[in-house]
């Protein structure tokens, strides 16, 4: 398969830090020491030995970042799955191709797609439980797109206050979303309402998790852990207060609701959820391609180091 184009992100990066603990390095193997970053993204094919995915097709899954991939196709309905042996311990959602036509929306699609269905399935896996009964949800790395995401799910689907945190830097833009009910910057914490809360960190930090739970001792209904968009953020010995947040893991939820509600209802569930997110996302995100490289390895030191404007979607082009 040609690899046509993909999205890079924070989420990227994610895979990296926990590419040997979640198993993000084994989905594409390669020699000791090196490792092939999981990207989502548009492929076609241009050989074949399974009938069923012919040359020309395109699809749009997990591929490694790198112009041509060969895949252990196995036809499925709508498209195929990656029925390598090393592949078979992965998730579903991460071994599937789905067919898909070429659409104005592709862009957006790439960057979206992904990390809209963890924040689907966060709301979703919340709301199942009647939001642990809290009347509020802090979110940190507010400007972030999953973080975007889930405010948006939430404010669709839940009754909760949303509360978005950010840096000072990025505020204005977050607030700017209209996404969340009130947005609070990291050294201004102390302005969150103490009320019953759910805390989802896509931030991996510690230290803000552990400064949350202090504010809101005895008020914390749930926490649970997403991201690492501060995966450099010095590591503190001292003990996040009770409750200890819970990993939160999508393809879970996804393979839970796909056995509850079967597989095309969840796909129709979430495709107009994500229709609509992708719709209200024109108005704040821009999309920029880049080729070669070089350019694309700038790009994801820009991601590792933070420093990449959370309004703009970064699309890798393969020529």
């Amino acid at each position: 398969m040609r690899l046509e184009s993909a999205a890079l992100t924070s989420n990227n990066v994610s895979y990296a830090l926990s590419g040997d603990m979640l198993d993000y390095w084994g989905f594409f193997p390669t020699e000791n020491g090196w490792g092939r970053l999981p990207v989502m993204g548009f492929g076609v094919v241009t050989a074949s030995s399974c009938d069923d995915v012919p040359v020309g097709g395109r699809y749009f899954g997990f591929y490694p970042l790198g112009d041509h991939h060969v895949v252990h196709a196995q036809a499925s309905r709508g498209g195929f799955i990656d029925a390598a042996p090393w592949r078979e311990k992965h998730a579903m959602a991460y071994r599937s191709f789905d067919k898909a036509e070429s659409t104005p929306q592709d862009d957006a699609i790439l960057i979206l797609r992904g990390l809209f269905l963890t924040s689907f399935l966060i709301e979703d896996f919340i709301r199942e439980r009647q939001n642990f009964g809290a009347k509020q949800i802090i979110i940190t790395s507010a400007s972030s797109k999953t973080s975007i995401a889930l405010a948006h799910c939430v404010q669709r689907y839940s009754n909760l206050h949303v509360v978005g945190i950010t840096s000072v830097g990025n505020a204005t833009f977050t607030e700017s979303l209209g996404e969340y009910d009130q947005v609070v910057t990291y050294d201004n914490l102390d302005t969150i309402e103490k009320t019953s809360s759910i805390v989802v960190d896509m931030a991996g930090n510690q230290n803000i998790v552990g400064k949350i739970h202090s504010l809101l001792p005895d008020l914390i209904a749930h926490s649970a852990s997403v991201g690492a968009t501060h995966w450099n953020a010095e590591r503190s010995n001292t003990p996040i207060p009770a409750p200890r947040p819970e990993f939160f893991f999508a393809p879970s939820q996804l393979a839970k609701r796909g056995k509850e509600w079967g597989r095309e209802e969840i796909n129709r569930r979430i495709s107009d959820a994500l229709a609509i997110f992708i719709d209200s996302s024109a108005r704040w995100m821009t999309m920029r391609h880049t080729r070669g490289a070089e350019a694309v390895a700038g790009v994801y030191d820009d991601l590792v180091a933070g420093k990449v404007d959370p309004s703009l979607g970064h699309i890798v082009v393969f020529d």
